[in-house]
């Protein structure tokens, strides 16, 4: 204590350096950030803030001060580092789903080691119990259980058997597995979901966009008006014939430059974007910038596509009417017609047939969107599709208005007759439009190729407010566009949901597109804003409960940050702040605002 006091009437350079060596120890990286800052035109920054207040403080004779400035904003952005660490933690987590290699197997039985961009579309892969999918493919040997959580969110494990595909990514929990591989790296589920993490940063929101502009304008104002509050003031009063108190008039305005420096909202605001970001990718939904997780926020009607989305997609035939020829001459034709569609309902029919098929066989394949695919079998063109193939091509065909979906097969001009087809209801699928109705969502649209029955039937059964049925892909865009018009102001926000190839001009179109991931084509996922990695139609209504919650965090931030330094500010222009009070109002509020912000990131409860 004896020896602090006689620090404290030393002369005044030996206090200066006393308290000058531990500043510069504790902000030298802020001072050179502030100089190269200069050097390169950007003069106005929060390290220039600092610096110039803090250095100022201790030119002053307040080193204590300076130095306790200097020290707690170094402290606030620890607090910022850490914060930032959690947030980034979640996303960086998908980093480590990226495969080093892949097994494949030679003719002696004995496995190579390779890096899976030289595998091939077709190659036989093995992977071990433990080992990550390194390439999407179709399991052709062996059985076995795999954890789907590091890209769905989705904690229980999934059984797999043959014929069953798999997704890279993965991990491969019990067997040893052998398959099929139906993409090159590079295409596969890992790769894309890395790219679209990678790139998701660089889509900035609107009120990102609004801050960084708040901040280009608003430090050359504080700076200005601190010059103004130190020369001015003191200047009045000289001519006044009063003393011209310098040293105090300084002092708030350096006090002011501490108070004015706008770190919480810079710093604060993209942090909780890049939070919600994060929460978000832990729960199996992958948003591509902060843009879009601001829109979802706004959400007022959302379109759904039926198949795949509302529906599990995996369609089995129910009935087969020939009316030429046979049953089992019917099937084959157009198994061989479908044999390179990856279209869940072609699937279906392969299915049926039960043979292998020999696709030698055809050739001059050409699929017809939105109606359904013409090939050449045996030497015999044959159509299969919906009524509108039919109509295309003036065949006159027998109608279908029963449920379920009606394929028809037409071979060189003749109607041969028609297969009957079912897909089954996701169970979460009434659940999600509840949920999605008590988030705030107004109106629910199903809009599906399919014939009007089997629309009606699914569209009630899960409680849509409106059904659109036989749509083509352009029929889908005029009714988002026609309920994007519809919107009373900007603030409301239309989302569309789909997987297939021809949903993605509508994906494209809507405010928000939203795509189902693990049986999504590539084309959707690609033109998708929002990417759902395990198909759950309910992680729409939590997506959007993420993006509310993140917004009303992040208004918080604002309104307390700007709230705080107001008064703040005017305190400090008529003297009653002193620098301990404007060390609150910067680094303090900066630590509260980050605090605030990592909130965004606990979406486990959000529904």
């Amino acid at each position: 204590m004896i020896l602090t006091l006689e620090l404290l009437n030393l002369d005044g350079g030996l206090k200066f350096w006393l308290y000058f060596i531990p500043y510069l120890t504790i902000g030298y990286d802020i001072l050179i950030k502030a100089v190269k800052g200069i050097l390169r035109g950007q003069v106005f920054s929060e390290n220039f803030l600092m610096a110039i207040a803090s250095v100022g403080a201790i030119v002053l004779g307040d080193g204590l001060e300076g130095s306790a400035v200097m020290l707690f904003y170094q402290v606030g952005e620890l607090f910022q580092s850490v914060a930032l660490g959690k947030s980034r933690k979640s996303i960086a987590s998908l980093m480590d789903i990226r495969p080093d290699y892949a097994f494949t197997e030679n003719a002696d039985g004995r496995l190579n080691k390779v890096d899976p961009d030289e595998v091939s579309v077709g190659t036989i892969i093995v992977v071990k119990a433990g080992e990550k999918i390194p390439i999407d493919g179709i399991v052709v040997e062996g059985t076995t259980v795999i954890d789907t959580s590091a890209l769905t969110g989705e904690s229980v494990p999934k059984s797999i058997f043959v014929g069953d595909e798999v997704i890279s990514g993965c991990v491969n929990i019990s067997g040893l597995i052998k398959i099929r591989t139906t993409k090159e790296f590079g295409e596969s589920t890992v790769s894309k979901i890395l790219e679209l993490v990678e790139n998701a940063s660089s889509k900035k929101s609107r009120s990102e966009n609004f801050i960084s502009r708040f901040a280009k304008y608003y430090t050359p104002a504080v700076c200005l008006s601190a010059v103004a509050l130190a020369v001015f003031p003191p200047l009045i009063r000289l001519i006044l014939g009063f003393g011209g108190e310098w040293n105090v008039w300084i002092y708030r305005a350096l006090t002011f430059l501490v108070i004015s420096c706008p770190c919480a909202l810079v710093i604060s605001v993209p942090l909780g974007f890049f939070a919600g970001l994060g929460g978000a990718s832990s729960a199996g939904i992958l948003i591509k910038g902060s843009n879009y997780l601001e829109a979802l926020s706004k959400i007022k009607c959302v379109a759904f596509d039926k198949t795949g989305t509302l529906t599990q997609g995996s369609f089995t035939v129910t009935e087969v009417d020939a009316v030429k020829g046979t049953k089992e001459e019917l099937i084959r034709y157009a198994s061989h017609a479908e044999g390179y569609s990856n279209h869940p309902i072609a699937k279906s029919i392969v299915v049926a047939y039960g043979s292998s098929l020999d696709l030698t066989r055809v050739n001059g394949v050409c699929e017809i969107s939105g109606k359904g695919v013409k090939a050449v079998v045996d030497g015999k063109t044959v159509l299969v599709g919906n009524k509108l193939i039919a109509q295309e091509t003036g065949v006159k065909i027998d109608g279908y208005s029963g449920v379920g979906t009606a394929v028809y097969v037409i071979i060189d001009g003749v109607y041969y007759g028609r297969i009957i087809i079912n897909d089954k209801i996701k169970d979460t699928a009434k659940d999600a439009i509840v949920a999605l109705k008590k988030a705030g969502v107004t109106k629910t649209v199903m809009l599906t190729g399919d014939i009007s029955s089997v629309a009606q039937n699914v569209g009630k059964t899960v409680c849509v407010d409106e059904i659109h049925a036989s749509l083509l892909p352009a029929d889908k865009v005029r009714i988002v566009e026609r309920l994007i018009s519809e919107k009373k102001n900007n603030s409301h926000k239309v989302a569309f949901v789909g997987d297939g190839v021809n949903d993605a001009p509508t994906l494209m179109r809507a405010d928000v597109g939203i795509a189902m991931g693990a049986l999504g084509s590539d084309s959707a996922i690609e033109a998708a804003d929002v990417v759902l990695m395990d198909d759950n139609p309910l992680k729409i209504s939590k997506a959007v409960g993420i993006s509310k919650k993140c917004m009303h965090i992040i208004y918080q931030n604002i309104v307390f940050a700007l709230g705080v330094k107001f008064v703040c500010l005017i305190l400090g222009v008529l003297g009653l702040a002193e620098m301990w009070l404007a060390i609150f109002a910067d680094v303090g509020v900066m630590v509260l605002a980050v605090l605030n912000a990592i909130r965004v990131m606990r979406v486990k409860n959000i529904k």
